[in-house]
């Protein structure tokens, strides 16, 4: 990495045209960076024809990580017949990004992350309509490379965080060769985890949305696949006030990308009261990605003491502006530097 890390800034639509540029804030109060901004979503495919231009994904690629918003999702009817494809899926694609990571936390008695396989599973698109037999056919590819590389990134993540257990989330009892697959390399790898302390376990997927609710605290790292975890991802935000609260990073062996897990948000966007912590978190977890470990510490005790002080957007029940959130953020922030 350069000494002046080369960072990626796509908006996207709706608020994350408000979050981002806060979140590019708080980072220029903590180092130098050399922020890059392009273009991807839903505008950008009326403005240009296409949601995610080559000049976007070139620009991506030569980039030390990506800062992600949101982006809208049109309907079908919306596209008039012309081809679109999801930027962010597409740069999943691009650059590799096989690993999805979203920690659930409220600083409080909740701790876990969700580790999600980013490149397979039925997100692969490949679907098609059968005419003749009026039928919706959509494949599901699960690899025994693909499922290695992400379990044995789960195991790394728990050892180099200082986690305890990995569980397994499937649902191997129906889907017996998919899943089935994943589930015999989740077995065979945990045990070179074992004298490292790394406990393994299993849950059927149906349970863990359950246990979810009930006890989350009988988690700690999770592994899954693609669209398991997207739809667990989401419940655990709602142990922890929302999808404003809840960051995430999508990492490959050269690159990182780093997004809330909220969508664009239309209802609100424009009126300056979208939630920044998630994004603010995110650029938390591309500083950790960065090696620039203490300054994401500073970012997360600054969201701690926001959030503890009820410096909150009207989503958590407060009535501050989003750049009134970031201030206090940065507040706190520039206090720790000066300690």
């Amino acid at each position: 990495m350069r000494n002046t890390p080369k960072i990626c800034v796509i908006n996207g639509d709706g608020i994350g045209n408000e979050v981002i540029p806060e979140t590019v804030r708080v980072l220029s109060e903590i180092g130098d960076f050399e922020f890059i901004e392009t273009h991807a979503g839903y505008e950008c495919f009326k403005r240009c024809g296409d949601a995610i231009p080559e000049k976007t994904i070139e620009i991506a690629k030569e980039s030390d990580s990506i800062l992600f918003g949101s982006v809208t999702t049109p309907k079908p009817n919306e596209l008039k017949n012309k081809p679109y494809r999801s930027p962010i899926l597409t740069l999943r694609k691009e650059l590799d990004l096989y690993a999805n990571i979203r920690p659930t936390f409220n600083f409080k008695d909740l701790d876990f992350v969700i580790i999600r396989e980013n490149t397979e599973g039925l997100y692969v698109k490949k679907e098609y309509y059968d005419e003749k037999n009026e039928v919706a056919i959509a494949e599901r590819i699960i690899s025994k490379f693909g499922s290695s590389r992400i379990v044995k990134f789960a195991f790394d993540y728990a050892v180099q965080n200082n986690r305890k257990k990995v569980s397994c989330i499937h649902k191997a009892n129906v889907l017996r060769i998919t899943d089935g697959l994943f589930l015999e390399v989740f077995e065979e790898i945990s045990k070179k985890y074992e004298k490292l302390g790394i406990t393994a376990d299993d849950y059927l997927i149906d349970a863990t949305a359950m246990y979810l609710i009930r006890n989350p605290q009988m988690f700690d790292v999770m592994v899954t696949t693609n669209l398991f975890g997207d739809i667990l991802s989401d419940e655990a935000a709602g142990l922890i006030g929302g999808l404003g609260m809840s960051p995430s990073a999508n990492i490959g062996d050269k690159n990182g990308l780093f997004e809330p897990v909220h969508g664009s948000a239309p209802d609100i966007a424009g009126k300056g009261i979208s939630n920044p912590i998630a994004t603010i978190l995110s650029a938390a977890m591309m500083l950790d990605h960065l090696k620039m470990n203490n300054e994401a510490e500073y970012i997360r005790n600054a969201v701690k003491k926001t959030v503890e002080c009820k410096y909150l957007t009207p989503d958590l029940g407060g009535n501050m502006k989003t750049f009134e959130v970031t201030e206090k953020i940065i507040e706190s922030i520039k206090s720790q530097m000066v300690q």
